[in-house]
């Protein structure tokens, strides 16, 4: 599934292509993904001019100008492609498609359909269903040490699962609290009540980090994810853990000093570190 970085890249794909303009034509293919698409979808979108776009956690909301916002969320294998518009057919999966005054198409494409579609006063984003109870967002000033040590007092659980807490950390995915655990130098076996205050604060910045960079990399493109512009993300080429069992780490000598890069599976999702250096 997505997660934040590639969230946000496709958000401002989306951004920079479509705000200011209007959707002059919107059509639905499929009474929806994994929920309905809501009543009268096309006649809400149709005619209307984009105001600007925002970002919750994995979801993206797209504000309109009638005072509602689109909220769209990729799924597990969703992806939204812009082009320009030359009378081809919809693509295989293209489930919604938005025409536009320039002429440019917006296409969802979903093979699996876990993808979602809803709409939302803009006044009320915060009070949807899907965004209420969310955490932080771990780029915006909120997201401090203080904050998240707070969230992880007394939590008997490893920090690597209550990082995917979404009520904790809000957009985290496995791919980066791997990654982000590894810079901080932290295992995620260490329980979430023991990180102690400079870990915490090692964990902030790491996490920061590593959300930027991946940001500025478009991603990670991993199975379905691609930029709105078709082209792929290239972060995975920056993994320092994830996905990388038995290589050998960066910090470390080798064997037999290190055995390399680990993987252990915790809550049903593969952990990836560095016992050496992870403690």
């Amino acid at each position: 599934m997505p997660e934040l970085p590639e969230v946000e890249t496709v958000m401002r794909g989306l951004q920079a292509r479509l705000e200011g303009r209007t959707i002059l034509r919107a059509v639905t293919r499929r009474e929806g993904l994994r929920r309905p698409f809501p009543p009268g979808l096309a006649q809400a979108l149709s005619g209307q001019k984009v105001a600007g776009f925002r970002r919750r956690a994995k979801y993206m909301l797209m504000r309109l100008g009638s005072g509602r916002s689109v909220l769209l969320h990729l799924g597990m294998s969703g992806r939204i492609l812009l082009s320009p518009e030359d009378g081809s057919p919809p693509a295989p999966h293209e489930h919604l498609s938005l025409l536009t005054d320039e002429n440019w198409r917006v296409a969802f494409i979903d093979p699996r359909r876990f993808g979602l579609v809803d709409l939302v006063d803009t006044a009320a984003e915060d009070s949807h269903e899907l965004l209420a109870g969310l955490g932080p967002e771990p780029l915006e000033s909120g997201f401090t040490p203080a904050v998240l040590a707070a969230a992880l007092a007394g939590r008997q659980s490893p920090v690597k699962t209550v990082l995917l807490d979404q009520t904790v950390v809000a957009g985290l995915g496995n791919i980066y609290v791997c990654e982000a655990l590894f810079r901080a130098r932290i295992s995620p076996r260490r329980l979430a009540a023991h990180v102690g205050k400079a870990g915490v604060a090692r964990l902030v910045a790491a996490i920061r980090a590593v959300l930027a960079e991946a940001i500025a990399a478009g991603g990670s493109s991993l199975r379905d994810y691609v930029k709105p512009s078709g082209e792929l993300g290239y972060f995975q080429h920056a993994w320092k853990v994830y996905g990388r069992e038995g290589e050998r780490c960066e910090r470390c000598p080798g064997p037999p000093a290190c055995h390399g890069i680990a993987r252990i599976s915790q809550a049903g999702r593969s952990s990836f570190f560095c016992a050496r250096t992870q403690k």
